[in-house]
Parts: structure tokens; sequence; C-alpha cells
């Protein structure tokens, strides 16, 4: 019997029967039993019980995309994420205790999955997440509760509106994000906020116009460099002391670059060793040479 038919039923036999004081129905609800109770007005009789076990799932099965069909604005946006994400796995190389994502969606809500009001930064870092698992969204309650604590945006003429104003209420009074950055591609201006006491605050640029990000532990600034065939303006990290925090190709250039200065060295060390030696040898002819002629 389905409860919401049995009640009715029972409070008319009630009303049929004044010998019942009271009908109790036990609704087993996800495990925990809950009790109603219907008022009568005789005196008491033995109590008539309708017990259903309901199953209730945690959390709906719902079709969360992951890809809204939508391009990104630009290619300097797609390559600025793939940079950003690159350059932090070679930063933090042996640590598998982070995520970071770019231009994936995240989940926060039933209400927004089902409403597909689908919100994706282009580039974020969760800490204290399991690194190893590949994802294809960021799903709140799929990875214990954890929003991303910081969030880059990369700003264009048809987003700019939106990733100043909604999405920053969003990312400070929902996600509760302890770091949100902005950069505009249109003049290469930085912009960046703090979390404190549940509000942004506007975080200042040093001399060199970079901003510090206390939770990742590395500055954000604008440098001129290449990555994957392109030469222009990127945001970029740099250690505490100023270092820039390469990307695994630049890591690599320089390391074939040191090991080819390290062979040019050893090549010309040979080399001089080769000629010092050849030196010597014609030396000690020449002594050998003057010890024969003389009388």
């Amino acid at each position: 019997m389905r409860v919401r038919n049995a009640v009715p039923a029972i409070v008319a036999l009630m009303r049929q029967r004044p010998a019942l004081s009271h009908t109790r129905v036990s609704i087993i609800l996800a495990g925990q039993e809950c009790w109603g109770l219907v008022q009568g007005e005789s005196t008491p009789m033995p109590i008539i019980e309708v017990v259903q076990r309901i199953e209730v799932p945690d959390i709906p099965d719902l079709d969360l995309p992951y890809d809204d069909g939508e391009p990104l604005e630009s290619n300097w946006h797609r390559l600025q994420i793939n940079l950003l994400g690159d350059a932090l796995h070679q930063h933090w190389p042996e640590r598998t205790d982070f995520f970071a994502g770019g231009n994936m969606f995240v989940y926060y809500s039933l209400e927004q999955a089902r409403t597909r009001d689908y919100k994706g930064p282009d580039f974020f870092v969760v800490l204290g997440a399991d690194g190893t698992r590949s994802r294809h969204s960021w799903i709140v309650w799929q990875e214990e509760g954890r929003y991303p604590d910081v969030i880059v945006e990369l700003l264009s003429p048809t987003t700019m509106s939106q990733d100043l104003g909604p999405k920053k209420d969003l990312y400070e009074r929902v996600f509760k994000t302890a770091e949100y950055f902005c950069v505009n591609p249109d003049d290469w201006s930085l912009q960046g906020w703090h979390l404190e006491n549940r509000h942004y605050g506007a975080l200042q640029p040093d001399a060199r116009g970079w901003l510090w990000s206390a939770t990742l532990q590395l500055w954000l600034g604008i440098q001129e460099g290449h990555f994957q065939g392109t030469t222009t303006n990127w945001l970029r990290f740099f250690t505490p002391a100023g270092m820039l925090v390469p990307t695994a190709g630049e890591a690599a250039e320089t390391a074939h670059t040191r090991a080819e200065a390290e062979r040019a060295r050893a090549e010309a060390e040979h080399a001089r060793v080769e000629t010092l030696e050849a030196e010597n040898a014609r030396l000690r002819a020449e002594l050998e040479r003057l010890r024969g002629s003389t009388p």
C-alpha cells in the first residue's frame, strides 16, 4: 500500500469506527523510522500500523554534461589554460594531493545540475584532492564537498561582465574560493581577490605588477614567452624568489641547453688537453733533437 493513500483510508476507518482512538503510521525512510499520529476522539483501542520501506538514494542519478559545445574565445585562451596546468604540475612533480582543471564544469548543487546552469572556470586548483584520478567535470558532492581553492578567469569582451559580476559573487558566496584572479588579454591587466571574513578583498600588486597567491605560495604575473608555437604575453607562475616556473617543454629545453653547454665545455676541455699534449710532445722531440746535436 502506498503511504499517501494509506493515511486517508485509516482516517476514514476511524470515522466509521469511533472505538479507535488513534492510528499510528510507521514509515521507514532510508533506514530511519518516523512516526505519524492521527488523533481520534474515543477510548484507546488496538493500534493499526501500516509499514512501508521506502528506499531514497542520497543523490539522484543525473546526466551531467561536461561539454556545452561552445568553443573558447580564442586560441590564446586555450593555450593559456594548458600553460597554467602544465606549469603547476611541473612545479609540483611529486605531489598527488591536488587537482588542476581547465575549461571544466563545476557542479555544486542538484538544482544547478537540473537547470543546466553550467559554471566552468577557465582554470582552477583544488588542494587536498586525489590528483591521480581523471575527471570530466568537478562534482562537489562526489569530492567530499570540496570547492576550488584558486580560480583564474581569462577575460574577453563577451565574458567580462559575468566574470567580474555574477561569477565573482558565486565564487565568493557559494564556492568560498580563497583566491580569485582575472587577466585581460586586451590590455594585459591582472586583478586578484583574497577571501577574508567571507568577503573578497582586492590583492595589491608589487612593483612588477605581480600578485601573490598565499594558497599556492606562488606569484602570478604577466610575461612574454613562447608556448606551443605562439609567442605572446602569458599569465605565469613565479616562485617566492621570483624565478619563472617553467612548463615541461621549457624545463626540457633548459635541460637540453645545459646538456649541450656541458658537452661543449667537455669538448673544449678535451681539445685543450690534446693541444697541450701535442705541444709537450713537440717540445720533448725538440729537446731530444738538441741533445743529439750536442758534440
